[in-house]
């Protein structure tokens, strides 16, 4: 072999190494970012079609550059755990829902608990995608969150293993709440005693007897099944549950700017899907119920109602120094919410 056959086979190996070294940051770049999104409810729920919806359409709109695993019936991580875990970078986004963020310090949230407080989807939508809703999720980037967007779940009904009708029907009936200081206020204004359970706990302690009773927007009491073990449901529609979509700041600053506007439309595209379906399955839940038969379901009257709302109502005042005034009053503002007029 002659020294320039060498050198040109030489030159050929260095020029196939150089090459092979080039192509594997290459290959890296082009591996997919990988979204962990964990929730605590069932797939067939609003947030859970939701949150399908949403990975599926990252996917399509980032052309696979995303890869969104959706976690949910807490799989992962239950109630209390979720925003640790968020905050620690171990999943990269959930939809907590609202009350959540009180243990974090941003108890402005728990204005979404107070009873009464929205007379309908309208009142609230003013409220989640305008200013005050937007002011609402910036409080959280101190946290190291994001807040991208509210998902609804729909207005709550209040279930019991016997009848609810009046104020007094409530006295001593022990009842399963998140945790919230609205809401264990809320079961003490009309006399019933708060318990605080994990949502996925709830099904058995109601079974066992642990609590009495809840209260849940119809698609969470029907997908999880609390109908077989609850003998009455009252359709109040008293309070609303809803759902934050929050990131992991520091991953979602760390994102390409053109990933980040994919993910947003993703996000917008999927609070429609979650809201269309917050009312859809929650009448829809509600008829399932009755069909299957265990469960007495009772509209209360106007009286009736009435009665609850003016029972219930004084909660706001006795929680405005807790929420904060002045978020109080933007939301009395936007809905027209008058409690001196009840």
């Amino acid at each position: 072999m002659t020294q320039s056959f060498a050198g040109k086979i030489l030159r050929r190996h260095f020029l196939a190494a150089a090459a092979a070294i080039a192509l594997v940051p290459s290959a890296f770049a082009q591996a997919p970012i990988v979204i962990k999104f964990s929730h605590v409810v069932a797939m067939d729920t609003p947030k859970g079609k939701a949150a399908t919806f949403f990975a599926k359409r990252a996917e399509e709109l980032t052309k696979g550059r995303v890869k969104v695993e959706v976690y949910p019936n807490s799989q992962l991580y239950k109630d209390k755990e979720e925003l640790e875990a968020l905050q620690l970078g171990s999943v990269q986004m959930l939809a907590p829902s609202l009350s959540k963020f009180a243990p974090l310090g941003v108890k402005e949230f728990e204005v979404f608990d107070l009873p009464f407080i929205f007379d309908d989807y309208a009142d609230l939508h003013r409220v989640t995608e305008g200013p005050v809703g937007k002011g609402l999720l910036a409080k959280l980037e101190t946290r190291g969150i994001t807040g991208l967007a509210y998902w609804d779940n729909g207005f709550k009904v209040f279930s019991a293993n016997k009848p609810l009708k009046a104020v007094a029907d409530y006295k001593g009936t022990k009842m399963r709440i998140q945790s919230s200081k609205v809401l264990d206020a809320e079961m003490r204004a009309l006399g019933a005693l708060p318990q605080v359970l994990a949502f996925s706990e709830t099904y058995q302690a109601l079974q066992t007897g642990v609590v009495d009773g809840t209260e849940n927007p119809p698609s969470n009491l029907y997908t999880q099944k609390m109908y077989e073990v609850q003998k009455h449901l009252s359709v109040t529609n008293h309070g609303y549950l809803g759902y934050a979509v929050v990131v992991n700041k520091k991953f979602w600053d760390g994102l390409p700017t053109d990933i980040r506007g994919q993910l947003t439309q993703a996000i917008t595209e999927a609070t429609k899907v979650a809201n269309d379906h917050a009312f859809a399955d929650n009448q829809e839940a509600l008829a399932k119920v009755k069909a299957a038969g265990k469960t007495e379901i009772y509209t209360p009257t106007p009286a009736e109602r009435l009665a609850l709302k003016k029972a219930l109502v004084p909660v706001h005042q006795q929680m405005t120094s807790r929420i904060g005034e002045e978020t109080l009053r933007a939301i009395y503002k936007e809905t027209g919410f008058d409690p001196s007029k009840l």
